[in-house]
């Protein structure tokens, strides 16, 4: 009771502005307890109003009753830290754009042989000029050794790799005709085919030969389990010098490109064309395997055609369309008017 008849005796003789900051603080601490919880939570900006008044108001600590003055005084503290930290954002050395981060993983991913010299050697190169630390900063850490993908391993070997399959077509007199086809791996060019009604193993070892004159035989020979691959087919083999690779039984998906070209001719060429007989088959094929090189364009490969076409400019003409395989399809190229 005294001491609360002291301070209103000593408040008689404070200033208007000491009394105004007292009253402040009280009201906002009724205002802190009046809130609907059970425990007293303070809020950002509490902490805010009592860390501008310690910092305008000597007697600060009088009127603080809900938290004690060393509370007040951290947080003032962390207060500062922010503001400085806010302050100082723009200090310190420059950050590395997004780009060029970009480009180190990227070159990074696609040459894990490759480390942080070999890689900011490249970027110098492409007029980007960074240091190698920061290339070593924003490479990525392998916990295994740096090994190609399957993808590259595969790209690689392809130009040894050569696949072989036969594929039966029905005549208009219901004959059965028996097609060979020889593919190379590399831009999955069509390297030899031919027609029979009577496959032998002679005639295919033949064909073989055929495919691959002088010193241009494949190191891999990619077939299936089919008997007509019989001990004549495989001495031509070995007088190539080729190694014979066969598949699993029944399991085409092992020998995939050949499959695939198989399904192209059906699904593009002999799906719509009745076969008279073993020289129609011969020309037909002919002529869809010469736009299968020279105008069909192919996923795999980067949507080119096995024998490469130029990119024609609109500068070059207006668009035309040159009929191929008698109409079902259509190579586009440009014209000069």
């Amino acid at each position: 009771m005294l001491k609360i008849i002291l301070h209103l005796l000593g408040s008689v003789f404070r200033s208007r502005q000491n009394l105004a900051l007292e009253n402040l603080a009280l009201r906002h601490q009724l205002y802190v307890l009046q809130r609907p919880r059970s425990r007293i939570r303070l809020k950002k900006r509490d902490r805010l109003v009592w860390v501008v008044l310690s910092r305008i108001w000597r007697d600060w600590r009088h009127a603080l009753t809900i938290v004690r003055p060393e509370t007040v005084i951290q947080w003032h503290r962390e207060g500062f830290r922010l503001y400085w930290r806010w302050k100082s954002r723009h200090w310190g050395r420059p950050r590395t754009p997004h780009g060029i981060r970009d480009l180190v993983r990227r070159m990074a991913h696609e040459k894990p042989l490759w480390g942080a010299p070999r890689i900011h050697g490249e970027m110098l190169k492409l007029g980007l000029d960074v240091a190698q630390a920061t290339v070593s900063r924003y490479m990525p850490r392998e916990r295994r050794p740096p090994s190609q993908t399957w993808r590259t391993f595969l790209k690689n070997h392809a130009t040894a790799i050569a696949s072989v399959d036969f594929f039966t077509v029905p005549t208009a007199a219901f004959r059965v005709l028996y097609v060979f086809l020889v593919l190379s791996h590399e831009r999955r060019r069509v390297v030899h085919f031919n027609v029979t009604d009577s496959p032998t193993a002679q005639w295919t070892g033949r064909q073989l030969v055929q495919a691959f004159p002088w010193d241009s035989a494949p190191r891999f020979l990619l077939r299936d389990r089919d008997a007509i691959y019989g001990p004549e087919f495989l001495r031509s083999v070995s007088n190539l010098q080729i190694e014979d690779v066969r598949t699993s039984p029944q399991s085409p998906w092992q020998n995939p490109y050949v499959e695939r070209l198989i399904g192209s001719i059906r699904r593009e060429c002999l799906d719509h064309v009745v076969i008279l007989n073993e020289q129609h088959l011969r020309r037909v094929l002919r002529e869809y395997v010469r736009y299968y090189s020279d105008a069909r364009t192919h996923l795999g490969l980067g949507k080119d055609s096995p024998e490469a076409r130029p990119v024609e400019p609109p500068e070059a003409g207006r668009v035309v369309a040159i009929p191929r395989v008698g109409g079902l399809h259509h190579r586009y190229t440009r014209r000069a008017a």
